[in-house]
């Protein structure tokens, strides 16, 4: 566990900070029966500090992009003729007319 994931913990964790402060302001209000207008600056910026940590988190966390071309070397986990278990040639394409006039434009 890096960097980025205790960052991440540490945004989630302000998250549901902000979340239960809102929540205790709200509870105070109705309380002495005032009108919710927003909740306070403190609680927002708590929020905006916890999505940039998890922001951040996101980005950094998931690591190494592996590569998507076919003839690349690291994507050779295995040959697909060495399976021949699994191949199929009955199926339901042979109901299709073989030639199909479909002229596109």
């Amino acid at each position: 566990m890096g960097l980025g994931f205790a960052v991440g913990v540490l945004g989630v964790l302000i998250l549901l900070h902000a979340a239960y402060s809102t929540i205790q302001y709200r509870s105070l209000l109705k309380i002495t029966e005032e009108h919710f207008s927003g909740p306070p600056i403190n609680v927002v910026m708590e929020l905006i500090a916890g999505l940039g940590f998890c922001t951040w988190a996101a980005l950094t966390v998931p690591g190494k992009f592996l590569s998507i071309l076919p003839q690349s070397d690291e994507n050779r986990v295995i040959s697909l003729p060495a399976n021949l278990d699994f191949m199929i040639f009955n199926h339901r394409g042979k109901a299709f007319p073989v030639n199909m006039d479909v002229k596109l434009r």
